[in-house]
């Protein structure tokens, strides 16, 4: 069965149909592939994790570059039909990305690349920077405005902002229209590379408090940070000014204005 065909050719010769539940839509920009492969610098050493193969069109692009794909899809007649459909070093995983332990697929470091269902984006995110092994470089295809949050600066940053930059650097590699897939979604898509750091802005056993004290300021992101502080932790506002004076933040100002460094500091003196 040929990849050449198009989406929708392939899945009436598979009998197979678009699922709305699992937010299936299908590359059919031939060119977007090995742009994503290029953005995950892919050498003939990588292990790769897919999440999402679908009917392996990206799949495809990333064995012609890696040692191995582990292609991990949710949907089980996608996944029968999927080793027809790829090389012999892509190894096809049925079951959840979000529930799959990585050590029992990779011995070694692995980058994971996917074109990631929109409604499971923050889950993956949260899931494989916390997951042991973790990748050493995550190429993700999303929808544009997470995109814009997951690389949004100060003055606009969210709790999945801090969340993410917390732990890796977020580039844009380029924005993706509808027009690039099958069925064709509402909105349009980017492609984003996060690189782990070296050192992360808290340590891995803190990252849990961590979390808490961000999602807390957050609680109320219009209001000031005393305020939404208080509101977050159950702390009296006066407990909330006492944490926000040693800091040395101003409490008028509000949880998306905050540098990095500025939560780290908050959370070291919490």
């Amino acid at each position: 069965m040929a990849l050449s065909s198009s989406p929708a050719a392939l899945l009436r010769q598979l009998g197979l149909h678009p699922r709305k539940r699992f937010s299936q839509s299908f590359l059919i920009d031939a060119r977007l592939p090995e742009q994503i492969a290029r953005a995950a610098d892919l050498t003939a050493s990588d292990q790769v994790l897919e999440i999402g193969p679908g009917l392996g069109i990206l799949t495809c692009a990333l064995a012609r570059h890696a040692a191995r794909v582990v292609a991990v899809e949710v949907d089980r007649d996608l996944a029968r039909a999927l080793p027809r459909l790829v090389p012999p070093n892509v190894a096809v995983v049925v079951g959840d990305a979000l529930q799959l332990d990585p050590g029992e697929h990779f011995a070694g470091p692995y980058k994971l690349v996917a074109n990631l269902p929109y409604q499971i984006t923050s889950p993956v995110l949260f899931r494989y920077f916390e997951v042991r092994p973790r990748p050493s470089l995550l190429v993700l295809m999303v929808q544009r405005e997470v995109a814009a949050r997951i690389a949004a600066r100060p003055g606009q940053l969210s709790y999945l902002a801090v969340a993410v930059q917390s732990v890796a650097t977020v580039r844009t590699v380029r924005r993706v229209p509808p027009g690039a897939f099958f069925p064709r979604p509402r909105v349009e898509s980017a492609v984003v590379r996060l690189d782990p750091r070296p050192s992360p802005l808290v340590p891995d056993e803190d990252r849990s408090g961590f979390l808490k004290l961000v999602q807390a300021g957050f609680a109320q992101p219009r209001k000031q940070l005393a305020n939404s502080l208080a509101q977050g932790l159950a702390v009296s506002k006066a407990d909330a000014l006492a944490l926000l004076a040693r800091a040395a933040i101003a409490p008028h100002r509000r949880p998306q204005e905050l540098e990095l460094a500025e939560w780290a500091r908050l959370y070291e003196l919490s």
